[in-house]
C-alpha cells in the first residue's frame, strides 16, 4: 500500500437547500477543484466566478489559497451558494480577524430557505388550490 502525505488544509461545510459542500483549503497556489473538475468548468455558465470568489475578495487574499470542494445535492445555483459559505467558514478558522467583514457581508449566514412541502388536496404544488367545477 503505497504512503500518503499528509497536507496540511482546513475544513469547513457549508449547505444551501439541500446543496453540502465539503470544502478543504490549502495554502498557496493551485487550481480549486470541485468534484474533481476545475471549479469554472464546474459551474460554468452560473455566474459563479463572482459568487465563490466573494470570500476572498472580501478579505483580500485572492490567490493565496486554493481548494478541493466536494459537492453533493441541490442544483447548481445551491452548489455554488454552499461552497461560498464553506469557503467562508475556511477563512474564519484560519484568520478569526476577517469573521466581521465576512458576518457584515452576509457571507457567513446560512440561507434557512428551503423547498416547502406539498399539501394534501392541492393541485399539485405547495400552495395552489384545486380548480373549482365551472358548473
Amino acid at each position: 500500500m503505497p504512503k500518503t502525505t499528509k497536507k496540511n488544509y482546513t475544513f469547513a461545510v457549508g449547505r444551501r437547500k439541500t446543496a453540502v459542500a465539503r470544502v478543504r483549503l490549502y495554502s498557496g497556489r493551485g487550481d480549486t477543484l470541485v468534484n474533481g473538475l476545475p471549479i469554472a468548468t464546474y459551474f460554468a455558465g452560473v455566474a459563479p466566478e463572482v459568487v465563490w470568489n466573494e470570500p476572498f475578495s472580501v478579505t483580500n487574499t485572492v490567490g493565496k489559497y486554493w481548494a478541493t470542494i466536494k459537492v453533493a445535492g441541490g442544483g447548481k445555483h445551491g452548489q455554488v451558494d454552499a461552497v461560498r459559505l464553506g469557503i467562508s467558514r475556511t477563512l474564519v478558522l484560519l484568520n478569526a480577524d476577517v469573521k466581521t467583514l465576512l458576518r457584515q457581508k452576509g457571507l457567513l449566514t446560512r440561507d434557512p430557505r428551503q423547498r416547502e412541502r406539498r399539501k394534501i388536496g392541492t393541485g399539485g404544488k405547495a400552495r395552489r388550490k384545486k380548480q373549482s367545477p365551472k358548473r
